[in-house]
């Protein structure tokens, strides 16, 4: 196991670089973040080139790529544009919201969707099957972003007008005082609502197909003449195999979910990763779009990576060699 899991991180090397040259050219090729400066009359276009100057801006884009690179290898990933602190430090202070975020709707949608696609495999074609069908479809095409707006305007904006406690719209506390753990969950329900819908609509239709399928196996209808429990064919037979599918959706939906957070953090004007990123492109802080960039296939490769052990650790039959 030990020899797999650094084959694959020796593998994620050639990734992360492809991604590191990726955004630098796609960044370089969007223009200097100090053009608009020439429109100020305070400002001299001496000053504008010794700035450009003094942040080696004005050397060809592979010499920035290499220097840029040299620093990235050594942990550094350079000073914002726009406030001049750390980005690296920025970034690990958003990060752990994000990662809440995120690992909260994971893990929701998956408790969420696993008894409602084993029930609706288990009853194919009933009612419920078919409303469980129709929900998901829905679900997965419902946009994250008009979904985030509905239940501002639900939770937070109707709620209010009919006397009933509303829910907070933005940040992770609230400013007037410290209200511990419990204020930081109920800050969490609507983005976490927004982020988990989708997923679940994804979670539902592939847990049901996975459930399907092994429904039908031999050895499910050999336990079934032995007279063992449903409940016990299901979950104890049945659901181990049907997780392998599963095992790799988990390493699919991660991307998606980091996705889906770049939208529902602006939303909601949560404090992460996803809502620094956008804020940094708007402002053409090109040194904080490349960290968080580098950062989120990081922790995209890292899911991935789990996932993988945790198929070969449930599946036995899969060599590693």
């Amino acid at each position: 196991m030990t020899a797999y899991v650094l084959r694959r991180i020796a593998l994620t090397v050639p990734i992360l670089l492809g991604v590191s040259i990726v955004t630098f050219v796609i960044t370089a090729a969007t223009g200097s973040p100090f053009n608009s400066l020439q429109f100020n009359p305070r400002v001299k276009p001496q000053d504008i080139q010794n700035i450009k100057h003094n942040l080696g801006l004005d050397k060809p884009v592979s010499e920035r790529y290499f220097i840029w690179l040299s620093h990235i290898v050594r942990g550094d990933l350079g000073l914002s544009l726009q406030t001049y602190t750390p980005v690296r430090d920025r970034i690990l202070n958003v990060m752990p919201n994000t990662l809440l975020l995120s690992g909260s709707s994971i893990l929701l949608a998956f408790l969420i969707a696993l008894p409602l696609g084993i029930y609706a495999a288990t009853h194919r074609n009933s009612i419920f099957d078919r409303i469980a069908s129709t929900t998901a479809v829905a679900g997965f095409a419902i946009p994250t972003v008009w979904l985030g707006l509905m239940l501002i305007i639900l939770f937070a904006v109707k709620f209010q007008q009919w006397g009933l406690p509303a829910l907070p719209v933005g940040g992770v506390r609230n400013l007037r005082g410290n209200g511990g753990h419990w204020d930081r969950l109920v800050h969490l329900i609507l983005p976490v609502t927004a982020l988990t819908i989708p997923q679940i609509a994804v979670w539902i239709s592939w847990i049901r197909s996975s459930m399907l399928e092994v429904i039908r196996q031999d050895y499910i209808r050999t336990a079934q003449s032995k007279g063992l429990r449903q409940r016990s064919i299901l979950y104890a037979h049945g659901f181990r195999n049907a997780l392998l599918p599963l095992v790799t959706l988990l390493g699919l939906s991660i991307p998606d979910v980091f996705g889906g957070s770049l939208v529902v953090e602006n939303v909601f004007a949560y404090p992460g990763m996803g809502r620094l990123t956008v804020d940094s492109v708007g402002n053409k802080d090109y040194t904080m779009v490349m960290g968080t960039t580098l950062f989120f296939a990081v922790l995209v490769i890292v899911g991935n990576l789990v996932a993988d052990i945790l198929y070969v650790a449930l599946d036995p039959r899969i060599k590693l060699d």
